[in-house]
């Protein structure tokens, strides 16, 4: 699994670990201003989802139970025992999924925009079929550049392109093999999970920005409902991707988080 991840190592040896994963359509560099803002306390791990950026070469199915197990080899494989996971979207649901099976693992989950394994959004399906349309009527790029133009999620960035990096995100959707909207295998089924979230003790940060889809907004409701430690956030003018629209507002809003965390967890002098 050598191409699922790359290592970033600033941080002293001995820092907590801090693993980063995106979403559909993307690739590790969405988390280019996470990692300059988190590199000098954390070891940070960034795991590139199978048919996406330093793992495009990675087979199908792309089914949430996959995707998790991709991740977990990829944790297995850089030796992590204890991590802090950062996850948006179906990043977010691979990461859920995971806590759920190995709590004991995972020192925090911060979900922006999550996704429940197992369950596709009604607005992510609506968008993938139209996509799909494309793909097979007009080919890859042009279904690029309709889920870059017209899906929901990516409104915010269309409608303040300087401010958001609307271009920069664009290039990395064109850069996209695309499989994972093509793949003709069928993924293994996912459990429902939502009985089982009450059990989990994780401390939980879950964000949506404040002009999310609907959608996304009723998966914060829920998990906010059934986690027992969770925390709940919405950033102001931002919409599905906060952490690259506005960066600075959400790493303050992680920091704090993650060294309220690392504080109770470190040991006395």
């Amino acid at each position: 699994m050598v191409a699922a991840a790359k290592k970033i190592l600033a941080a002293p040896e001995g820092a907590p670990w801090l693993v980063l994963v995106h979403g559909l359509s993307g690739d590790h560099r969405v988390f280019s201003e996470q990692v300059r803002a988190f590199e000098d306390r954390y070891r940070i791990l960034l795991v590139d989802l199978p048919g996406h950026g330093l793992s495009a070469g990675v087979p199908g199915p792309f089914g949430h139970h996959e995707l998790a197990g991709h991740v977990r080899g990829a944790l297995d494989e850089a030796g992590l025992a204890r991590l802090h996971y950062w996850g948006t979207h179906t990043g977010a649901a691979a990461g859920l999924l995971l806590a759920l099976r190995q709590p004991d693992r995972f020192a925090s989950l911060i979900l922006e925009g999550a996704v429940l394994p197992g369950r596709v959004p009604s607005s992510v399906a609506r968008e993938l079929s139209a996509t799909l349309e494309v793909l097979e009527a007009e080919g890859l790029d042009a279904a690029k550049r309709r889920w870059f133009d017209e899906s929901g999620w990516f409104e915010v960035m269309r409608s303040r392109p300087d401010e958001c990096r609307a271009e920069a995100h664009r290039r990395i959707v064109a850069d996209f093999g695309g499989a994972p909207w093509s793949d003709p295998g069928a993924p293994r089924p996912v459990a429902p999970v939502e009985a089982d979230l009450a059990a989990l003790e994780v401390p939980v940060l879950t964000y949506n920005g404040a002009h999310d889809l609907a959608d996304f907004i009723a998966v914060a409701d829920e998990l906010e409902a059934r986690l027992p430690n969770l925390r709940r956030h919405s950033i102001a003018e931002a919409g599905g991707f906060p952490a690259w629209e506005f960066p600075a507002r959400v790493n303050a809003l992680v920091r704090d988080f993650l060294d309220e965390i690392d504080s109770a967890t470190r040991p006395a002098p």
